[in-house]
């Protein structure tokens, strides 16, 4: 199991599987917990973040479920292979925080409107407690979220949580001390505001990739007129650039090469560039010539 090494990542493919089940172990234990408490203390909120914690755990097997499908290798009917699960698996995962921060906003409203009365401190204990487990299960999943966008839509499901607990228990406090009841409703809008700024920032290159959208960079212009630099291009034609999967970048081009220019020679050298100057290692050239004609005619 541990023997064999990936070579893009530093984190080994079964020991980040690991990390992410502990993480889901985690929330679960919690979830069960919490609805206990919340049976037995008759607390309604402590049953909403019940709740909220299972949507974390859920999101994680998504998460997970995801890794596990992307790593299966191409077949005859997944020719690239089964990478963008991750992807399909991001995209679910931020289109759940989107429903939870409009929900959390609708909410608030209506506790603006109308003020929470106050509620006992086992509230702001589990609430605390929730908090812990909410800080290791970011903690287990927060290095991998850096390389994967399907981790780091799960990661900010436990983020959006980890702040819910904190406003439970600023909000919990500052109402059982100063009868302050506005701070619930005021604190619960501020952190939709920040789910829903986050998911605003890493939801497009997700859309983009399912959109068969080229990367950031290079650009498709700048491919361009290096290829178009080299020795023997006379002209390009069919360009297309697109994400395979976050770590992978696909190229296709049609290549009208001069007469007396080596077939062979020029399409190693075309593809050298790719790789070594943009880092595409997937890419497929036609080469015709102006004589040839264009075998695919707009």
């Amino acid at each position: 199991m541990g023997a064999h090494h990936h070579h893009h990542h530093h984190i080994d493919p079964e020991a980040g599987d690991r990390r992410v089940a502990w993480a889901v172990g985690v929330n679960m234990l919690l979830t069960v917990a919490q609805i206990v408490g919340g049976i037995v203390s008759g607390s309604l909120a402590l049953v909403a973040d019940a709740i909220h914690n299972f949507s974390d755990a859920i999101s994680l097997i998504v998460a997970l479920v995801a890794r596990r499908i992307a790593r299966r290798p191409s077949d005859a009917r997944m020719t690239f292979g089964y990478h963008r699960a991750e992807i399909v698996a991001a995209m679910v995962n931020y289109t759940t925080l989107i429903v939870i921060a409009l929900y959390l906003i609708y909410e608030a409203v209506l506790r603006l409107v109308d003020p929470p009365g106050v509620t006992g401190w086992i509230v702001v204990v589990v609430a605390a407690i929730a908090l812990v487990v909410d800080v290791i299960t970011a903690l287990l999943t927060y290095a991998m979220s850096k390389s994967s966008v399907n981790i780091r839509a799960a990661f900010l499901h436990n983020v959006a949580d980890a702040l819910g607990s904190v406003a439970v228990i600023v909000a919990g406090t500052l109402i059982l001390i100063y009868d302050w009841r506005l701070i619930d409703p005021l604190v619960t809008l501020g952190i939709a505001v920040y789910i829903l700024w986050h998911v605003a920032q890493d939801i497009g290159p997700v859309i983009r990739m399912l959109m068969m959208g080229g990367p950031d960079a290079p650009g498709l212009g700048d491919v361009r007129a290096r290829l178009m630099a080299e020795d023997g291009v006379e002209d390009l034609h069919h360009l297309h650039l697109w994400q395979i999967d976050e770590h992978r970048t696909a190229f296709e081009a049609h290549v009208v090469m001069a007469e007396d220019a080596g077939f062979a020679a020029l399409t190693a050298r075309l593809k050298r560039v790719l790789l070594q100057e943009f880092g595409i290692a997937h890419a497929t050239l036609e080469v015709e010539t102006v004589a040839s004609g264009c075998a695919d005619p707009r």
